[in-house]
């Protein structure tokens, strides 16, 4: 395993294991959107509230595996202070990125780009994208 296989694994199990956002607040302002998959257990809510165009809050609550999870908190993190706008741009660049898609490599993916060697794992790439597509779902 090379050195930065090491530091992807490094960095989504501490996302993993102290997860970012998590919690759902009690608000009318977030939207939210929740989404389950029945074949897997991943089990994930995610909570925005944009204001002015800016995404003011992101948030995530859920269950799963460590790449589900550990998906969600980067999503949570990268979006915040984002324009709505962007954070869309941001979110299909990812989607398309782990489902070895054309994509934009000139957008920023943060830390979740970590996730670039899912496409490898075709099992693994629902886990990866499910956070991503309830953030978008939010958007809407």
């Amino acid at each position: 395993m090379s050195g930065l296989d090491n530091l992807y694994r490094e960095v989504i199990m501490e996302h993993y294991k102290n997860p970012r956002n998590k919690g759902l607040i009690e608000d009318s302002k977030y939207k939210l959107f929740r989404i389950k998959n029945p074949s897997c257990g991943d089990d994930i809510t995610i909570q925005t509230y944009a204001e002015d165009g800016i995404i003011k809050d992101c948030r995530q609550m859920g269950h799963g595996c460590s790449i589900s999870m550990a998906s969600a908190s980067i999503l949570t993190e990268i979006m915040v202070g984002k324009k709505v706008e962007e954070a869309k741009e941001i979110a299909e660049t990812y989607l398309n990125m782990i489902a070895n898609k054309e994509f934009n490599k000139d957008i920023d993916l943060e830390e979740a780009t970590v996730f670039s060697g899912v496409k490898d794992f075709p099992a693994r790439i629902k886990c990866a994208s499910i956070a991503w597509v309830a953030f978008k779902d939010t958007l809407e």
